[in-house]
């Protein structure tokens, strides 16, 4: 049986689970044709997706058809899990790109291009019978998009603005949909000019895939249905031929035309060439090679963690033991399954170019591989998005810091695109992810899976406060009588701007007016105290202090008298320095279409930004270059999404600390007044 692994991709809402519900029930795989409305298709089973009613996760599923086994890996179309698509992708051969009829082609048809780089394509049309569907517009739209290597193989048959069936161009067979099945038709009469133009553009483009063919072409002889064949399947390897095909996925209208499509065009595993080494060597996908595997994707549910893997070499046998390439650790596979949604098969091996899941892997992480060989060849693993959008969480009732911390990293293990950092400084945790939704569905596993309610808001920000001016003869004086030995320190110290961003202490005493025995116990008070600035409470940079005379007493002083002085002098001198509040400024870096220039500029603007430059990017559009205070660019992921409708990407870098405008300085100060107040 030939394999054929394909990824679902294109933007949210445009059908893809649909039609992976569609393929399922047209072969038999699945008694009823589940709906997303409904939250009952096979692959979106997580109680997440179907609350939203949208896809979370990347979900392989099992279709035959034929002599055909096509693994399908349904992907989200929301950019906040884009990691799951780069998952899905990784282990595909064919990318099979989404476009509704009736919106077009949208951003997330244009990711799902870019990613696909590399990767044999086909585009499906989906719902061509919905009113406003309109398939000639967006065939139009996809050959302006993506150039002329999209080609139509499968249009809709219409008697007016009514679809009644669908057309394959490659047979001249038209096809309508009863009980579920096709059911041949004839084609409409006046169709018939309709279809000889698309039949030139796919004799074109199939022209160009054999020499042979060509002088066919300019000789104006027609080609036969196995010619066109031939030549979609050799452009389609050679990746200069975008077959695009239609259909309805609720009324599997055009969803055999399409899995047969698959069957006939798409590339078996290896195909392509060579798998790819991490060294960037290439690796050969042989079925009578060493047992090779790449985990693309970890599932944490309530029977333990379920690693999915791709066979690139080889035969993966149950109870076989393989070395992980990384951690160079042993691990026995145990049972293997093929998994279909929620319901899982167990089989005794997987061959090379297949797809399954093992349970209980102990060491093993997405993007490892498992291999028999020795030494252990490591395959290219998975490049994730970096996350761009912060949120700090705290749990709704106290103790539940630990919750949360062990939710989140059981978490991490499906789920690599968010980072988490128990922020000291800032007295708050703070997750990073790659947008508001994908936050948002962070908080509510903690509380299905582990019992935890959270609160967001938004993370503090890092300021730093330094001084301006130099200020001398500071008195600080600690003196305690109570009983017995009493207390006594005096120190009198110069505050000044240090040349650096450390904090300097040095000593002029002379004449023993502070035995030298003390200056380590002031220096150790100084080093406490600029931890806590006299503006906000942030910590203190840049700052020289000079401890130049004091007085001592032979039987009250002591270590502990001579902090509690260095601190009154602290207290007292730097309010009198100019003190001013730092806020940390980053090196932004957007990518963006040229359309976009002004508003991307005109916003920056407004986030007190500064643009540096703008440059060509290597793929089209524009980077633009600019520095910008982190404080302004909290909801940015979100914010560039809406200007540029997703188009837009950035990356957010600290650079330095810089001197806060007084409007902005004061409203930080009572922030942090009004919080100190909270806390008390």
């Amino acid at each position: 049986m030939g394999i054929r692994n394909i990824c679902l991709l294109g933007h949210g809402s445009e059908g893809k689970t649909s039609l992976a519900e569609s393929m399922l029930f047209a072969t038999g795989g699945t008694d009823r044709l589940g709906r997303v409305a409904d939250g009952n298709t096979v692959c979106d089973f997580d109680p997440e997706e179907v609350r939203r009613k949208i896809s979370i996760s990347a979900t392989p599923v099992p279709v035959e058809f034929g002599e055909c086994k096509l693994n399908v890996i349904d992907t989200p179309g929301y950019f906040d899990f884009s990691g799951e698509v780069l998952q899905g992708l990784r282990v595909a051969d064919t990318a099979v790109i989404v476009a509704s009829a009736k919106s077009g082609v949208g951003v997330g048809a244009e990711k799902g291009w870019r990613y696909s780089a590399g990767k044999a394509r086909f585009v499906y049309v989906s719902k061509v019978d919905e009113e406003n569907a309109n398939f000639s517009g967006t065939f139009d739209a996809l050959r302006e998009r993506f150039g002329i290597s999209v080609c139509p193989v499968v249009i809709p048959a219409s008697k007016g603005d009514k679809v009644s069936g669908v057309i394959n161009i490659v047979t001249g067979k038209a096809y309508t949909v009863n009980g579920g099945k096709p059911a041949e038709i004839p084609v409409p009469a006046d169709m018939a000019g309709t279809v000889k133009e698309y039949l030139a553009t796919l004799s074109e483009n199939v022209a160009e895939t054999d020499e042979a063919l060509m002088d066919k072409f300019f000789s104006e002889e027609p080609f036969t249905a196995e010619e066109l064949q031939k030549g979609i399947r050799a452009g389609v390897l050679a990746g200069s031929l975008t077959p695009v095909f239609c259909g309805c996925a609720m009324t599997g209208l055009g969803t055999e035309l399409l899995l047969q499509g698959i069957a006939d065009y798409a590339p078996a595993p290896g195909e392509l060439g060579d798998e790819t080494a991490a060294d960037g060597k290439p690796f050969k996908q042989d079925p009578a090679g060493p047992a090779t595997l790449l985990v693309f994707k970890t599932l944490i549910d309530q029977y333990g963690k379920f690693s999915f893997f791709k066979v690139v070499s080889g035969t993966v046998t149950a109870d076989m033991t393989l070395q992980n390439a990384r951690s160079g650790q042993a691990e026995k596979l145990g049972h293997l399954f093929i998994v279909k949604g929620k319901k899982n098969t167990e089989v005794k091996e997987i061959k090379c170019g297949d797809i399954g899941a093992v349970s209980k892997l102990t060491d093993t992480k997405t993007g490892d591989t498992l291999c028999a060989s020795s030494p252990a060849v490591a395959l290219r693993g998975i490049a994730f998005p970096e996350p761009c959008y912060a949120l700090a969480f705290a749990p709704k009732t106290k103790g539940g810091e630990e919750k949360i911390a062990s939710g989140l990293t059981r978490m991490a293990e499906e789920d690599l695109t968010f980072t988490v950092k128990n922020d000291a400084e800032i007295k708050q945790f703070v997750v990073t992810g790659q947008g508001d939704i994908h936050l948002d569905v962070l908080c509510s596993r903690l509380k299905s899976r582990f019992g935890v309610e959270v609160e967001t808001e938004a993370p503090r920000v890092a300021y730093r406060e330094k001084i301006r001016r130099k200020v001398t003869g500071i008195e600080g004086k600690h003196k305690k009588q109570s009983g017995g030995h009493g207390q006594f320190g005096l120190v009198i110290m110069d505050f000044e701007p240090a040349e650096s961003e450390e904090v300097v202490f040095e000593e002029t005493v002379v004449g023993g007016n502070v035995p030298k025995q003390y200056f380590p116990a002031v220096e150790k008070g100084l080093r406490e105290c600029v931890l806590r600035g006299v503006l906000a409470g942030y910590p203190v940079v840049g700052l020289k202090a000079t401890l130049t005379d004091g007085k001592y007493h032979d039987v009250d002083s002591s270590e502990m008298a001579f902090k509690l002085a260095t601190r009154l002098a602290y207290r007292a001198g730097l309010p009198q320095a100019g003190p001013v509040l730092l806020e940390p400024v980053g090196a932004l870096r957007v990518l963006i279409p040229d359309a976009y220039m002004g508003d991307i500029i005109g916003d920056l603007n407004k986030r007190r930004g500064r643009v540096m430059g703008m440059n060509p990017a290597e793929d089209g559009g524009q980077v633009v270059e600019a520095e910008v205070p982190i404080a302004e660019m909290n909801t940015y992921a979100i914010d560039l999404r809406s200007m540029t409708q997703g188009r837009g990407s950035f990356s957010l870098t600290f650079e330095r600390y810089e001197e806060t405008p007084p409007n902005v300085q004061q409203k930080v100060i009572e922030e942090a007044k009004h919080l100190e107040e909270e806390e008390e």
